[in-house]
């Protein structure tokens, strides 16, 4: 089983001041952050793309670029980038360079994006959200599958026989699917043969389970083999020495967190029982000790039959903090679950 991290770059607020950390200093954090996940054993880590004050990640490719520079075996992911809001030529010439850069060790996780900033950043309508991405997707995976592409849609500039350069290491380049819980984003993941990555961020994640059985009926509808086709999970989660530790620090900042974006999506504040039963056995929430994280993992992957598990910090954690829980997860939570 493979094991990661993924980061939004989130901004840490002191919850006493109201201080927040530049935008500069998290992208370096993030860099350092995938050094030691590289000394550590892990096997991935994601950057998700946002147009957010409190998020710093912007252009993943950039930071991911950077940390290539500084490691030689960690695999290097988008998590994700919004699709629909991006140019794919641009963004496939974004991740092969990166893919070169790294010597063939770069992943484009692409999706709808739950954040909806990037839409109007960048010219696009609302009520184009599903075709923006079936038709964009279409393209990536044109460019992806040939050097020179003739193409036409309804949102870009049509091409003629037009090369796109650079190309990848890997041939081909690996794209992932990212779905929070929509039906028909897993059929299609399925059915283009694209790896499947689920995004656990709430609930019990025992629902999920239709949702990789119907990815992997999908692949075998559409002629592929799911055996080639691991499934991911990224889950809200944070590693401490002891679970009290760990559920007492992430607690204020994801609270917090949940409750500004309930505010902005129309959701009640989040309440310290809905925390605790998150942070319990049947919550989404991956918080504990080395032992309860692995767990908690060693559950999900009996449940839903994943291949890949990647935390992301639930809340903003100190950049101490960050470190330490990356070393746990890597030198006593890893040797749990086994390789």
């Amino acid at each position: 089983m493979e094991l990661g991290l993924t980061s939004f770059a989130e901004t840490h607020t002191d919850p006493a001041t109201g201080d927040a950390m530049s935008h500069g200093e998290r992208l370096r954090n993030v860099v350092e952050e995938i050094v030691k996940a590289e000394e550590v054993g892990l096997d991935v880590y994601g950057l998700g793309e946002h147009h957010r004050i409190d998020m710093a990640a912007s252009a993943p490719a950039i930071t991911l670029a950077a940390a290539a520079a500084r490691t030689e075996r960690i695999r290097l992911s988008s998590a994700v980038i919004v699709l629909s809001s991006a140019d794919p030529v641009r963004t496939f010439q974004d991740f092969a360079t990166l893919d070169l850069i790294s010597n063939g060790r770069a992943e484009l996780m692409a999706g709808r994006g739950s954040f909806i900033e990037s839409f109007p950043l960048f010219g696009y309508s609302l009520g184009d959200y599903d075709d923006l991405f079936t038709e964009k997707l279409e393209l990536l995976l044109a460019i992806r599958d040939s050097e020179r592409v003739t193409w036409q849609g309804r949102f870009r500039a049509p091409l003629q026989d037009q090369p796109v350069y650079p190309r990848p290491q890997q041939d081909p380049l690996p794209i992932w699917i990212a779905v929070g819980g929509t039906p028909a984003s897993v059929v299609r993941a399925g059915r283009l043969g694209l790896h499947l990555a689920l995004a656990i961020i709430g609930g019990d994640p025992a629902r999920f389970r239709v949702f990789s059985d119907l990815y992997r009926r999908s692949l075998v509808e559409a002629g592929h083999d799911p055996a080639q086709f691991p499934v991911a999970v990224h889950g809200l989660g944070y590693v401490a020495d002891n679970t009290e530790e760990a559920i007492e620090t992430v607690y204020p900042s994801f609270a917090a967190m949940m409750t500004k974006i309930g505010r902005e999506r129309g959701w009640g504040p989040l309440t310290r029982d809905q925390y605790d039963w998150m942070a319990g056995p049947d919550g989404s929430l991956v918080v504990g000790d080395p032992v309860t994280v692995a767990a908690k993992i060693d559950r999900w992957r009996e449940l839903l039959g994943i291949e890949r598990f990647m935390l992301h910090n639930a809340g903003s954690i100190k950049h101490e903090n960050s470190l330490r829980s990356i070393e746990l997860l890597g030198k006593e939570v890893r040797p749990l679950l086994g390789r």
